[in-house]
């Protein structure tokens, strides 16, 4: 079996197989591939599906987002983490209102925030142009298919295999494939369309051994204080959040001691301590019944819930 009958065969696998029903898989719009892609760079499917369904009901076009304020994009994008995706797809926006995304890969990576990958995407998913593309999944195929544990020259060979009649359906199948197949710990390769012809079926494992994730620990000291129904909150003045409303750092004290959580955010793992603490200086008043609309992040958000609980 050569390479184009396994295409093929990988298309047939993906007609029948294939996750045809994501919400961002229901139009060629650029402009929702754009937002879709975005929002899943690091980020699980299954965690995405809301939040792309409101970005659109809020936004539904180019046009409709440059119009609007970074904090309300934060303050939807709240609890997805990496914010500065979010800025930057608001940048983007500003910048291409009038005339559309571009349909050129050169052009599309002069955006903010827009790297090789996103960049194929929107090209292959929206504009059906016959590019290679290569998320993580696709990488561990490609890897394990072609037995190989470097990544270098990995774009060269996806574009040996690569259907330029149906480029956006090829990477659908291979993304697909390594969702639901070729996934990372526990591959079915007897599952697999392309198992005839894969050089590493024979252990796929040495070519794709997942990494642990390397996490940095971070405590952090945060002082609660709510009056009235309404939480105090200052604009974080570090990276970490940058953009947000956050909790104000305060002095540790025994004696207004509340809680302490955890919480996982990019890399970090971080162990926030919360103490009663007294309005801060030019302090921004949020009514808790309003936190869901406010450009926090979730840890704020588990914090207030670890302080009505306690």
């Amino acid at each position: 079996m050569n390479y184009n009958e396994a295409t093929k065969i990988l298309l047939e696998w993906y007609k029948h197989y294939g996750r045809h029903d994501l919400p961002w898989r229901q139009s060629r719009d650029p402009y929702r591939v754009y937002v879709s892609e975005v929002m899943l760079q690091q980020t699980q499917v299954e965690r995405v599906l809301g939040y792309y369904q409101r970005f659109i009901e809020r936004w539904p076009s180019l046009q409709a987002l440059a119009l609007a304020k970074e904090e309300e994009v934060l303050a939807l994008w709240s609890g997805l983490g990496y914010y500065s995706r979010a800025r930057n797809l608001l940048k983007s926006a500003q910048l291409c209102a009038a005339t559309g995304l571009p349909r050129s890969y050169e052009e599309l990576l002069r955006l903010p925030g827009i790297g090789r990958y996103t960049a194929s995407a929107i090209c292959a998913f929206a504009y059906d142009q016959p590019v290679v593309v290569i998320d993580t999944n696709i990488k561990r195929v490609l890897r394990r298919y072609f037995a190989t544990t470097k990544d270098n020259g990995l774009w060269d060979l996806a574009k040996t295999i690569l259907d330029t009649k149906h480029p956006r359906e090829h990477n659908l199948a291979l993304m697909d494939l390594g969702a639901l197949v070729c996934t990372p710990t526990a591959p079915q390769c007897h599952e697999c369309p392309l198992h005839p012809t894969c050089q590493g079926h024979e252990d796929p494992l040495a070519y794709s051994a997942p990494k642990p994730k390397a996490y940095e620990k971070l405590q952090l000291f945060l002082g609660l204080c709510i009056q009235d129904g309404r939480l105090a909150l200052i604009p974080s003045t570090q990276r970490l959040y940058q953009g947000l409303l956050v909790l104000p750092p305060t002095t540790p004290d025994p004696t207004r001691y509340i809680a302490t959580i955890t919480h996982t955010y990019t890399r970090y793992r971080i162990k926030a301590h919360l103490y009663h603490t007294d309005p801060p200086r030019e302090a921004t008043w949020i009514p808790l019944n309003a936190l869901d609309e406010a450009p926090i992040s979730s840890l704020t958000k588990k914090a207030v819930a670890k302080f009505i609980q306690s």
